[in-house]
């Protein structure tokens, strides 16, 4: 990837960088497992961002 990106991208990949975290572990307590896993979570290699 380009070392200069335009502003929109960048704020889009640190947005998804963000989104991409785990479930904090109140959140599976407090709804007794029933959430665990975001919907959201990407791996770096596996999906990638839309342009």
């Amino acid at each position: 990837m380009a070392r200069s990106k335009p502003l929109a991208k960048k704020l889009r990949l640190i947005k998804a960088g963000k989104e991409s975290k785990p479930v904090p572990t109140w959140v599976i307590a407090k709804t007794r497992g029933k959430v665990r896993v975001t919907p959201k979570r990407r791996h770096w290699r596996r999906t990638k961002i839309k342009p």
